[in-house]
């Protein structure tokens, strides 16, 4: 993954961005997707200088999705729909290993996965969560350092970020769904923490009382503003929730997911340039995107074709999935349930309410 700048990309600031003159009060215009840790970003600094145009612009980093996997990939849905792949990425190490829960010895781990389906319209959405403890075959690929790897019938999900990176991720979601995934957006769990403090918090309700000393959240039942470092907290929490498996967590990642859209959206959030142009500071911070979506400019364009759509019209749900049949501290995927949730999204259909996990 590399940083962008002019000299990588080719891109040059607009005049209108190069002209001290302009007012600064267009800079407010963010769309988050995340789950969980996320799922994707868009902004627009359209009124900021010249000198913070660059510095938000280098902020970013990129990787080039197409370049690593070529041309053997499932083919662009013919109507028009968009498919994200959206990962957490949790290092434990270095800013995350100083979090709660940051207790894996610096292993870059991919902890959340949804692919986000946007149909031809842009007005709702479909985010399927994907557990990260789910059995999987691992197609043979090529890692970030260039070695190839060997293909495998059986790997644990988050596995494959750490032995082959964001590309094999994204070759194997494809490989597993069928769909071809027109964006990848990584969030780095650290710069998480800090991109919530920016927004001044977020507001979650949590229907029972959480106690988890693994994740450090110790929450009432009720509503809580939560800062970054108890947001990030709120994601990863697991063992003070239900079952205390992976998969009660994703419904409090889901949760998350949609309260960070509703407050984005909400009239006041970003009425202020300041307060805008510190958000986008941390969101361009916390991401790594693929290299079509790895501008400021590309980011806009991908947010203004998002406009329509509200988070009240998104439907979450997780990859339907039983216990392994080999190790019964993993899943897999539940067939044919999973087979009929990617079939609906390939054919731009609701998911039938018998394959949503």
């Amino acid at each position: 993954m590399a940083k962008t700048d002019e000299m990588s990309t080719g891109r040059t600031p607009s005049a209108a961005l190069d002209t001290p003159a302009k007012p600064r009060r267009r800079a407010r215009r963010i769309l988050l997707i995340t789950g969980g840790t996320v799922l994707a970003l868009a902004l627009a600094a359209g009124g900021a200088a010249y000198l913070g145009y660059r510095h938000l612009e280098g902020n970013l980093d990129t990787v080039d999705i197409d370049k690593a996997l070529g041309g053997d990939r499932p083919a662009v849905l013919p109507t028009g729909a968009q498919d994200i792949l959206v990962l957490g990425s949790d290092s434990r190490s270095g800013d995350n290993g100083d979090l709660a829960g940051g207790d894996v010895g610096g292993t870059a781990r991919s902890d959340t996965a949804m692919v986000v389906h946007i149909p031809e319209g842009r007005a709702n959405a479909t985010v399927v969560s994907i557990p990260r403890d789910t059995m999987v075959a691992r197609p043979a690929c090529t890692a970030t350092d260039g070695k190839q790897v060997a293909g495998a019938p059986r790997v644990m999900f988050n596995s494959i970020y750490t032995t082959a990176g964001p590309s094999c991720v994204v070759k194997t979601v494809e490989s597993m769904t069928g769909l071809r995934m027109n964006h990848y957006v990584e969030i780095d769990f650290a710069g998480f923490k800090d991109l919530v403090d920016a927004m001044g918090g977020v507001e979650v309700t949590t229907d029972a009382p959480i106690d988890d000393e693994y994740s450090g959240l110790h929450l009432p039942a009720g509503t809580h503003v939560l800062d970054g470092t108890q947001a990030l907290a709120f994601v990863r929490t697991r063992h003070g929730i239900g079952d205390g498996s992976d998969l009660g967590r994703i419904g409090l990642q889901q949760k998350f997911l949609l309260s960070v859209l509703s407050q984005l959206q909400r009239k006041g959030t970003l009425s202020s340039p300041t307060k805008a142009y510190g958000v986008a500071d941390a969101a361009t911070k916390a991401l790594t995107t693929d290299t079509s979506l790895g501008s400021l400019n590309g980011l806009l364009d991908f947010a203004q074709s998002m406009k329509g759509l509200q988070p009240e019209r998104m439907k979450t749900v997780m990859l339907p999935v039983v216990a392994d049949r080999i190790d019964h501290n993993r899943v897999a995927a539940d067939e044919p349930r999973a087979r009929l949730l990617w079939q609906a999204l390939r054919a731009d259909e609701p998911v039938p309410a018998s394959s949503a996990g």
